[in-house]
């Protein structure tokens, strides 16, 4: 029997013996290894708690303590220790364990982790609930990955902080977020760690303490102690959080389990707010992550032993590479173009614009409110901000897009990648309600391009024509065809849209990711004898009037199609213009888009199909209520 088969609980490990600890971080960390190599997933975070998941574990009595986790990137170890070790492979697989923390999953997942920043206030809560509950137990955030450069985190340790209530923050000190972390925070606690003046204070003071016998010892213990106190006011990590109202604990070595446990079981007995600041390498445990740790956030499957990432089919190019080359040549022509982006610069590929033009490139971290504001103050100044943030993380920007951007009419272009079904990262990372969030913010051209070469000519004329904010969304998906240069675009006027095709049974108003998918579904409803036009509504907002009066008053059926939330989103829209018309009669309108619900994780493909907006899906949708008119126009 293995050594995990003997570890299904936390109880199970906690009755094991202490020494046996660093086999059993081994064994885990192995294990997350073969299952991320033949899967996928999320690596490097989590290898790097592995020894902080087993000691917390191991001193706090979960589920009846509560450990939050910050990101679910962190917590694939986590899950192996509380039941799900066998369940691990179908990680972020359709109808398999979540990619991230989820309450309905499991009693240990205290609370749910996909955005970063969170836990610090969701644990706080909880403990400030326990005590209004008159409960017993701990509450645990874990953060860090590069969610301290977050302004979340300080808002919710500045609440927390000189309550007396108690309360432990560790802070998972990796250097890292996805990309390496930036600001002033990152090199701040960066920079105190390694000070030498602290360094030598603190060997110092040990020398002195050894060296010191009897009663004199004692005497020259508080002293030293007082010293090294005074100077880690001075020049340590700890002073912002003791300042904050933190008892501050560390630096301590993350990756030595034996002192993990040994630091945690002093910190369970103290009072107040406690902050543990652990010192962790993203990616611990496998070479070409240590030394990669960008490489190793997602990296796919891969080999084990090489590292060596395994060979994807030849094939288009994913819309976030085209926007990346296309973002690099809209810069090459106009120097006033910059780009912003979130801690994402791989995943938007902001990070070739970074190559091509790095004064003019920002990466804000963990900061999407601040990165929108900051947007708004260089638009002030004539600067041609485009800010490439995914589609669900732009959410909690929304209120710097209204009163800082919009508000001001100012020019910020707003790329938005993974808009719609992202796939197996789950609800956490659909971006299906930036449609109806951006439809409703006046001032806002809200478009939606249905291929990478019209994606690239939306950005160009944001940039050449905007009087206010613009938003483009593009999904996480191939291009359907090769994208050429910038230059071999043709350009597209403002507010137009594009009638693809003509019948007059019904009226298929597409936007995006949908348009190609309508063509399609109109040609294979030709064989039944249903005549369908398709347009393309690549402005959702101002649209085309000329073109949407003409198609609504010569149809008896109108269908929208979009990769979003149906409710208030571009179907609901156009049902309300329909109805301003002044008309006799009035087409029956459908909706067809993203249900009003929580889409959860499996493939792109699998949850397309899922929702009807495949090719299947949506033209089923379509025979149904083409059907359907001509039997009330009949009846």
């Amino acid at each position: 029997m293995s050594l995990l088969d003997r570890i299904k609980y936390p109880a199970d490990l906690r009755a094991l013996k202490k020494k046996e600890l660093p086999a059993v971080v081994d064994a885990v960390r192995e294990r997350h290894i073969d299952v991320v190599s033949e899967k996928g997933g999320h690596f490097g975070a989590s290898l790097g708690v592995a020894e902080l998941t087993v000691a917390l574990h191991y001193v706090f009595d979960t589920p009846e303590d509560q450990i939050v986790w910050d990101t679910g990137h962190q917590a694939y170890i986590h899950k192996i220790l509380t039941g799900r070790n066998e369940a691990l492979p179908t990680i972020r697989t359709k109808e398999g364990l979540a990619p991230f923390c989820r309450r309905d999953e499991s009693e240990y997942d205290a609370f749910g982790a996909g955005h970063a920043a969170t836990s610090i206030s969701a644990a706080w809560g909880m403990a400030v609930g326990r005590d209004l509950t008159d409960q017993d137990f701990d509450v645990v955030a874990v953060i860090g990955d590069g969610a301290m450069g977050c302004g979340l985190a300080y808002e919710a340790l500045n609440n927390a902080g000189h309550t007396g209530r108690d309360f432990v923050v560790v802070l998972n000190d990796n250097d890292m977020s996805i990309a390496p972390a930036v600001g002033a925070m990152n090199k701040y606690l960066t920079g105190m760690i390694t000070n030498p003046a602290y360094n030598k204070v603190r060997e110092v003071v040990k020398e002195v303490l050894h060296r010191t016998p009897g009663g004199v010892g004692d005497v020259m213990e508080e002293v030293a102690g007082r010293m090294e106190e005074s100077f880690k006011h001075l020049i340590t990590p700890g002073l912002i959080f003791e300042e904050l109202g933190f008892k501050y604990v560390g630096p301590v070595d993350g990756h030595d389990v034996l002192k993990l446990v040994d630091t945690f079981r002093r910190v369970r007995k103290m009072k107040g707010t406690v902050l543990v600041h652990a010192l962790t390498q993203k990616g611990k445990g496998f070479s070409r992550a240590e030394d990669d740790p960008w490489w190793g956030h997602a990296p796919g499957t891969f080999d084990k032993v090489t590292g060596e990432v395994s060979k994807k089919k030849p094939g288009l190019p994913r819309y976030q590479k085209v926007f990346g080359k296309g973002l690099i040549e809209l810069a090459d022509a106009d120097p006033k173009v910059v780009a912003i982006t979130a801690a994402m610069p791989d995943g938007t590929s902001t990070d070739m614009f970074h190559e091509a033009h790095p004064d003019r490139y920002f990466d804000v971290g963990i900061a999407e409110g601040h990165g929108v504001t900051f947007a708004a103050g260089m638009a002030t100044q004539g600067v041609k901000p485009i800010v490439a943030i995914y589609s669900t993380f732009l959410q909690r920007a929304y209120d710097n897009i209204v009163h800082d951007v919009a508000l001001q009419e100012l020019n910020v272009v707003f790329g938005m990648d993974r808009a719609g079904i992202a796939g197996e990262d789950g609800p956490t990372h659909h971006g299906v309600l930036d449609i109806p969030y951006m439809l409703s913010i006046p001032g806002m051209t809200v478009t939606a391009p249905k291929d990478g070469a019209e994606m690239l000519a939306l950005l160009r004329l944001a940039t050449q024509a905007a009087d206010g904010p613009w938003s483009v969304r593009w999904p996480r998906a191939a291009v359907p065809y090769e994208v050429p240069h910038l230059d071999q675009i043709a350009p597209i006027e403002p507010h137009t849209w594009e009638v693809l095709r003509n019948g007059g049974d019904a009226v298929l108003l597409a936007t995006g990711t949908m348009v190609l998918e309508a063509v399609a579904a109109a040609e294979k409803l030709d064989a039944e004898g249903i005549r369908c036009t398709v347009v393309n509504c690549r402005f959702l907002k101002p649209y085309d009037r000329t073109v949407f009066e003409e198609m609504v008053r010569s149809h008896p059926l109108v269908v929208t199609l979009e990769e979003g939330q149906v409710s208030n989103g571009f179907g609901a829209f156009m049902s309300r213009e329909i109805d301003d018309l002044d008309m006799a009669n009035r087409p029956r309108v459908a909706a067809l888009g993203v249900p009003d619900a929580f889409v959860q994780h499996g493939s792109r493909g699998e949850l397309m199909a899922e929702i009807g907006l495949d090719l299947d899906g949506i033209t089923a949708a379509i025979r149904s209520r083409v059907q359907r008119a001509a039997e009330l126009e009949t009846a």
